[in-house]
């Protein structure tokens, strides 16, 4: 299943890498970028998410939120933020219902490993609605921070 600009965008409620509840409902009125991602303390996936930190202020002055999403537990999300130094939420996915909803899941990764978010970009307007998908096939690409960066502002 693929999600349609245009579309409202699914709504959740995970547990952060603080343990707390976020729910996409709770950033309305705000754009929000969310990066689906395989695994924590991935070549690839740290890459993803230290290009986002790096633009971090870019994105402050624009009211809009950042979210990492993948499967691993809140316990090494924590450590994984904790390392990178992320000034963003990373959410877990335990479950796997919001990738599954966002169209940003693997069947089959690497090692016979199922379940696993895909590398995938999402960006969200004020009103909750799709306005930028990318839904990568392959893990060992990156999503294009330009276009992403072009929908927030």
């Amino acid at each position: 299943m693929s999600l349609a600009i245009g579309q409202s965008a699914p709504q959740f409620t995970l547990f952060s890498s603080s343990l707390t509840a976020v729910s996409l409902a709770d950033f309305k009125g705000r754009k929000v970028v969310i990066h689906f991602f395989p695994m924590a303390f991935t070549g690839v996936c740290t890459t993803q998410l230290c290009t986002m930190r790096d633009s971090f202020g870019y994105y402050d002055g624009l009211n809009a939120v950042i979210l990492g999403i993948s499967v691993d537990s809140p316990f090494t999300l924590a450590k994984f933020k904790e390392e990178n130094k992320y000034p963003f939420d990373l959410l877990s996915d335990f479950n796997k219902e919001v990738s599954t909803a966002y169209g940003a899941i693997y069947d089959e990764f690497v090692f016979g490993l199922r379940g696993v978010s895909k590398r995938a970009a999402f960006v969200i307007d004020e009103e909750q609605r799709i306005i930028y998908a990318e839904v990568l096939e392959s893990a060992g690409e990156l999503p294009d921070f330009a276009a992403i960066a072009e929908k927030v502002k």
